[in-house]
């Protein structure tokens, strides 16, 4: 593995170490900017930390903040950078299992790295001195794997989000985690039901974008899982004696979330597409398995797991929506593929495409080559229906009810309602309809 144990940092971010050095104190860059630049990626951002205490480092810089004055942490602005700037620290009992409840200041920097999470982020780094390992963290980085600093069991109890985001960064970084580290989060995987809501769902996420979203599974084999989504660990356990299928669903799940792009809305998905099927599971006289009415019932699992974990509104609707006609039988002809984008709305069509196209490729492969042939029609199809800007929605149809109501003499209210419905299903069918001329005469012929 390429490893940088030199690198290059922000002009503005050197400037305060420059200065602490300058009035007197240590300072070093930490934690995972040390980490990311070390594995030649570009740092987030860039934290620091130092033996000067928070009324000395804003004695020493104009402008700052007390972003996190209680455990020593200072924003310092530097140029157009924010820079966290905190004093080594000791950190005291952790009642609440997430966050200390005092902390005592220490002139020591291995003390302050002793305390943190993992050994690949305990590392702090200086311009001129180099880098300071005291844990073994650049070793782990060359090993690839994921290794908390010290007792593991202690580290866990203090923190323990740490589990989640053993397991995050392992699916980021594609480490594995370190066998001693991983049977602490499996000795103490019931404390993460302390852990916010906000915060599962934060560390879930980042592992599902992740280039590693199958590391999602250490949840399972931790037995963290039936305390954040237990709708889910259900689909473990939930095998597919079907033709179309090789996998059980959690599996066939997992494969068809790695085989869609990174993004959020798409990850989430597809975890959880198929979070109805274990209710829905009926086995026919020939032993093949059936999953009748799982869409709607994922729907509903989705939406309940969703509020749970503090989505957005929008992110809700989406995720619901492509879920509930993710197994809509979409045929490679412009009519079934304009009724599909009505259904669903263009904003999302795209979308629908890819979670379908996802899910098939995570089923049995002898079936993949002539579904790929359809879809590249559905696509080519799509691609010529919206470059011809045809009519998808009924507030495009070039003509509307109170057309309706002048030209053609028609009352208002529900014949309105059905002639208007009417009219669209023949622009779905037949596109050059949408003429405003057309269209009054297919009413007037409708209304004899």
């Amino acid at each position: 593995m390429i490893l940088c144990e030199k690198f290059d940092f922000p002009e503005n971010a050197g400037y305060v170490i420059k200065k602490l050095n300058e009035a007197g104190y240590e300072a070093y860059f930490v934690g995972g900017c040390v980490r990311d630049s070390i594995l030649c990626k570009t740092p987030y951002d860039w934290d620091i930390t130092t033996n000067a205490l928070p009324v000395d480092i804003k004695k020493i810089f104009d402008k700052t903040y007390d972003t996190g004055i209680k455990h020593g942490t200072v924003t310092v602005l530097a140029g157009e950078m924010s820079l966290e700037v905190t004093t080594y620290r000791i950190d005291g009992d952790y009642k609440d299992f997430r966050r200390p409840e005092n902390v005592e200041f220490t002139a020591s920097l291995r003390e302050d790295l002793a305390r943190r999470d993992f050994t690949i982020n305990a590392l702090a780094y200086h311009p001129e001195h180099g880098l300071v390992d005291f844990f073994g963290g650049l070793q782990d980085l060359n090993k690839q794997v994921i290794k908390a600093v010290g007792d593991p069991e202690q580290r866990f109890r203090e923190d323990a989000l740490r589990m989640m985001r053993a397991i995050r960064f392992s699916a980021q970084l594609g480490f594995t985690i370190e066998e001693s580290t991983f049977e602490a989060i499996k000795n103490n995987s019931a404390l993460i039901a302390n852990i916010s809501s906000e915060r599962i769902r934060d560390e879930l996420s980042k592992t599902l974008v992740s280039e590693n979203p199958l590391n999602f599974n250490y949840l399972h084999q931790t037995g963290i899982l039936p305390y954040i989504l237990p709708e889910f660990e259900l689909c473990y356990k939930t095998e597919q004696v079907n033709p179309y299928h090789i996998y059980n669903v959690a599996d066939h799940t997992m494969y068809s979330v790695k085989s869609i792009e990174n993004d959020y809305i798409l990850r989430w998905t597809m975890l959880l597409h198929d979070v109805g099927k274990p209710p829905r599971k009926t086995t026919d006289a020939k032993g093949i398995d059936h999953f009748y009415g799982h869409q709607a019932v994922s729907c509903e699992i989705a939406k309940k797991v969703l509020n749970r974990l503090r989505f957005d509104k929008d992110s809700i609707r989406k995720i619901v929506l492509l879920i509930k006609y993710h197994d809509m039988d979409i045929e490679d002809n412009p009519r079934s593929i304009r009724k599909a984008i009505n259904k669903i709305g263009d904003e999302l069509f795209p979308l629908l495409l890819k979670v379908q196209k996802a899910d098939k490729m995570a089923q049995n492969p002898d079936f993949l080559a002539e579904r790929i042939v359809k879809w590249n029609k559905i696509e080519k199809i799509y691609s010529d229906i919206k470059s011809e800007q045809q009519c998808l929605n009924k507030k495009d149809m070039a003509v509307n009810g109170n057309d309706l109501i002048v030209l053609l003499g028609m009352k208002p209210g529900i014949e309105i309602r059905e002639m208007l419905d009417y009219l669209f299903d023949c622009v779905l069918e037949c596109p050059e309809l949408n003429e405003k001329q057309k269209l009054l005469e297919i009413a007037k012929k409708r209304m004899k």
